[in-house]
């Protein structure tokens, strides 16, 4: 075991004992994981930031940086099925255990453990509410417009550089109808189910239609109808209900066109059509006439960023990361971690030595080598 690598179990033995579950997300900004973080920065300018709700970012700086290092600390809760408590990090033969091992605090470590290894330029931006689809931390940092050459952000990635993923769009329908006796002829409008269950035919098959859509090694576009609910009785036409969905585009995909599409399936129109979420896709940036060509020119600077690290080149992945928020700020992001991301919101979640090992060398490498 590498030196880099013990320091860096050491860190992430302290990181997983922090309590940083979202939700409650209930992570102060003063005391406990930013303290930690704060004291292990010597040399740092440190900023941390209360954005409010539990959503805090620890910014570090230290000389003149040209790439900055991204990686939430913020958790998904522990399930039932855990074997030992998920804040106590376990060291096997050849992985460690632990809540967020995995899904990052791994890379979180790794990181903290390189910037001491060295004196290298180096700027770390810590958050803590990726895991809740409320990124008030990158927000706020993109509205600083700070100059940066790329953004690495930290997903399990088994440690290859992702330069493109789906977006990620969740919508919520409502459809009326009149309640009334459902023995005789029914008008087609006059059940709020009959309404959706038609939307939902006509929105799979339009799904089906878009299967040989294609950008860089993903097909098609992904979609699920999550929940519908509504009606009375099996005898009583349904004066109401509720259907919500959602979709993962490709990059090359124009979101406000598809919800559009998805909007005028409903006949007669819905009483209520509204997009609750949206992640832009990785990169961000499909051309106004929908062609991947913008799409693919950011694709291709991010491989450039990567090749000149010797990093190795992932495959593009189907879930969703805070980089495209990055991509959509302007910068040139990928994606890079230690770990599989079928380990993260696991119980026993781990990530391999060798993972950890490979993760923080790379790093190191990246922040300490001569210039």
């Amino acid at each position: 075991m590498t030196d880099l690598l013990a320091t860096t179990l050491d860190h992430l033995q302290q990181l997983v004992s922090f309590d940083t579950r979202n939700p409650p997300r209930a992570i102060p900004a003063e005391g406990g994981i930013f303290d930690y973080i704060r004291s292990r920065l010597p040399g740092f300018e440190v900023e941390v930031i209360d954005h409010g709700a539990g959503a805090v970012s620890l910014y570090a700086v230290r000389g003149t940086p040209k790439v900055l290092f991204n990686v939430h600390l913020d958790t998904v809760p522990d399930s039932p099925d855990w074997s030992a408590d998920p804040h106590v990090m376990r060291r096997l033969e050849d992985r460690v255990v632990g809540l967020g091992v995995c899904d990052i605090k791994g890379a979180a470590a790794a990181l903290i453990a390189a910037v001491n290894a060295g004196d290298g330029d180096a700027a770390l931006l810590f958050s803590s509410d990726e895991e809740a689809n409320d990124p008030r931390c990158i927000a706020a940092f993109l509205a600083r417009r700070l100059d940066f050459d790329a953004v690495i952000v930290a997903e399990p990635t088994n440690c290859e550089a992702v330069l493109a993923h789906r977006g990620i769009s969740s919508v919520l329908m409502r459809f009326a109808g009149t309640a009334g006796h459902a023995s005789g002829k029914q008008d087609p409008a006059a059940s709020a189910l009959h309404q959706a269950m038609r939307w939902g035919g006509r929105a799979l098959d339009h799904v089906e239609s878009l299967d040989h859509a294609r950008f860089g090694g993903l097909t098609g576009l992904r979609f699920n109808i999550g929940r519908v609910e509504g009606g009375i009785k099996g005898n009583v036409i349904a004066p109401a209900a509720e259907l919500r969905f959602g979709f993962r585009p490709l990059p090359s995909m124009d979101v406000d066109g598809l919800l559009a599409t998805f909007a005028g399936f409903a006949q007669p129109e819905a009483a209520h059509f509204e997009e609750t979420f949206r992640g832009p896709s990785l990169p961000s940036g499909a051309a106004s006439d929908g062609s991947a060509a913008n799409a693919e020119e950011r694709r291709l600077a991010a491989r450039d960023i990567a090749d000149a690290f010797d990093l190795p080149i992932g495959n593009a992945v189907d879930f969703w990361t805070e980089a495209s928020l990055f991509s959509a700020g302007g910068y040139t992001a990928f994606v890079f971690g230690p770990g599989d991301i079928a380990q993260a919101h696991t119980a026993d979640e781990f990530v391999t030595l060798a993972q950890l090992q490979r993760y923080a060398d790379a790093v190191h490498r990246i922040i300490n080598a001569p210039a």
